[in-house]
C-alpha cells in the first residue's frame, strides 16, 4: 500500500513488547507511526522506546500540550488514516464498546475521523468471557475491524484463544485494509505451486514453479475481500493471513481436493504448474543402478482447469498459460479451448521462482498486456480486472 498515517494505540499486556516490532515494520515499509500509551502500557514497554522506532514523540496523556488547541484527542485521530489499537486488552475493549472516554486511547477513539482497528491480546478465560464477547460483538456492530486473536501458548502458561497476532499478520493484515474490496462476499477457490509425480520410492518428476504468484493471488483475493481457499502444491511458502490452505502432492490430488471444494465457489484460479503426465508404472522401492536404464510410462493427468470450466455450474473460471514461446498465440488457443473467460499469459523462463512478472490478460475483449511488476501488483491487477468481468456473467 501506498505510505499511510497510522496512529498505533498501546494498552497495558505482555503484547506490548510486539507493538514495538510492529512499529519498526511499519515504519521500515514507509509509513508514518504515532504512538499513543495507556498509563498501564508504560509499565511494560517505555516510551522512550516507541519514539526510537518510530522517530516521533510518544503521547502517554491527554493534557499533552504538544498538539494543536492542546486538544490531542481531536488532533492526533484527525491526521491519521488508521487508528491501530495492538495490543488492545479487555479493559479497552469495555472502553471502546460503552463509549468511556478517560484516557487518551478511548478519548482518540471516540473523536476519531479515521477507521478503527483493534487487535486483542489477554487471557484465555478473559478473551472468552461472556461480557468481553458482547463488548466485542458490540465493536464489530459499531464498524470496528478486529484482527485476531489468535490461540496459542499466552505468557501466563496456558494455552487457548487470546494471544496477539504476530506482527508480520498484523502488517499484512494492514495492507490489505485499505484495497477496494471488489471480490466481497464472494468464495475463491485457487491453486498454487509445482506438483509432484514419484517415479519411485525417493525420485518424482516436478518443475521449478514456486508458488509465488498463485499466493501473491491468494491474498490478493482476500485483501478484495473474498474467502479464500487455497489448494497448493509443494512449496515452502507460509499460508497467507486468513486463507485456508490445503496441501497436495501429486496432480490427481489436487484434482480431487478442487472437485471437492469447487461447488461452494464462486470464482476457480488455476495458477498451479500442474504435471501434464504422471508414471503410469511407478516403483514403490527406490530404483537401484544396474545394467540397463529403467524406462518411465507416462499417462496423463486429469485437466484441472477443463474439467471445472465445464461444469454444468462452473464458477468464474481464471486460467495461467506459461508458454517459452509463441506467448499469444498459443494462450489465446488454450483460452478458447478450454472455454475460460479470462487466461494470464506469461512466459516460463520469466515467470517460475521470480519475484516479478509480466503477462498478458486475455479475455473475449482481446489481450490487455501489463507491464513488469512484482508479483503482488500483478495479482491485484489480475483481481481488479476479473471483479470488473464478474458482472457480465
Amino acid at each position: 500500500m501506498s505510505a499511510k498515517r497510522i496512529l498505533l494505540g498501546v494498552t497495558g499486556g505482555i503484547a506490548a513488547y510486539k507493538a514495538a516490532e510492529l512499529t519498526r515494520l511499519l515504519v521500515k515499509a514507509g509509513h508514518r507511526v504515532d504512538v499513543v500509551m495507556t498509563d498501564a502500557a508504560t509499565r511494560f514497554v517505555t516510551p522512550t522506546t516507541f519514539q526510537a522506532l518510530s522517530g516521533h514523540a510518544v503521547y502517554t496523556s491527554q493534557w499533552d500540550p504538544r498538539p494543536d488547541n492542546a486538544m490531542a484527542h481531536i488532533e492526533l485521530s484527525r491526521r491519521a488514516d488508521v487508528f491501530l489499537i495492538a495490543p488492545a486488552s479487555a479493559d479497552c475493549l469495555f472502553k471502546l464498546a460503552h463509549g468511556a472516554c478517560d484516557d487518551l486511547i478511548s478519548t482518540l477513539a471516540a473523536a476519531r475521523t479515521c477507521p478503527l482497528i483493534v487487535a486483542p491480546a489477554m487471557n484465555k478465560q478473559m478473551w472468552d468471557n461472556p461480557p468481553n464477547q458482547r463488548n466485542v460483538a458490540q465493536l464489530v456492530a459499531d464498524g470496528v475491524t478486529v484482527f485476531g486473536p489468535a490461540a496459542g501458548a499466552q505468557a501466563c502458561g496456558e494455552v487457548g484463544l487470546g494471544r496477539m497476532l504476530e506482527p508480520e499478520e498484523i502488517a499484512e493484515r494492514l495492507e490489505g485494509f485499505f484495497i477496494e474490496k471488489r471480490l466481497a462476499g464472494k468464495q475463491v477457490l485457487l491453486t498454487a505451486g509445482p506438483t509432484f509425480e514419484p517415479i519411485d520410492a525417493v525420485r518424482g518428476i516436478t518443475n521449478v514453479s514456486s508458488g509465488k504468484m498463485g499466493y501473491a493471488l491468494a491474498r490478493a483475493c482476500r485483501d478484495a475481500g473474498a474467502e479464500v481457499t487455497l489448494v497448493s502444491g509443494p512449496t515452502s511458502l507460509p499460508c497467507p493471513v486468513g486463507v485456508r490452505r490445503l496441501d497436495v502432492v501429486s496432480a490427481a490430488e489436487m484434482h480431487q481436493a478442487v472437485l471437492q471444494e469447487v461447488g461452494r465457489s464462486d470464482v476457480f484460479i488455476a495458477v498451479a504448474a500442474v504435471a501434464d503426465y504422471r508414471v503410469k508404472n511407478r516403483s514403490e522401492h527406490k530404483l537401484k543402478k544396474g545394467d540397463s536404464v529403467p524406462v518411465i510410462e507416462l499417462e496423463e493427468n486429469p485437466d484441472i482447469l477443463a474439467t471445472v470450466a465445464g461444469l454444468p455450474a462452473a464458477p468464474f473460471c481464471v486460467g495461467f498459460a506459461a508458454e517459452s514461446q509463441n506467448l499469444l498465440e498459443f494462450a489465446e488457443t488454450k483460452r478458447r479451448r478450454k472455454k475460460v473467460p479470462l487466461l494470464v499469459a506469461n512466459l516460463a523462463q520469466q515467470a517460475m521462482g521470480a519475484d516479478h512478472n509480466e503477462v498478458v490478460l486475455l479475455d473475449d475483449a482481446g489481450a490487455h498486456p501489463l507491464p513488469v511488476l512484482p508479483k503482488e501488483q500483478v495479482a491485484h491487477a489480475i483481481v481488479a480486472h476479473l471483479a470488473a468481468l464478474l458482472p457480465q456473467r
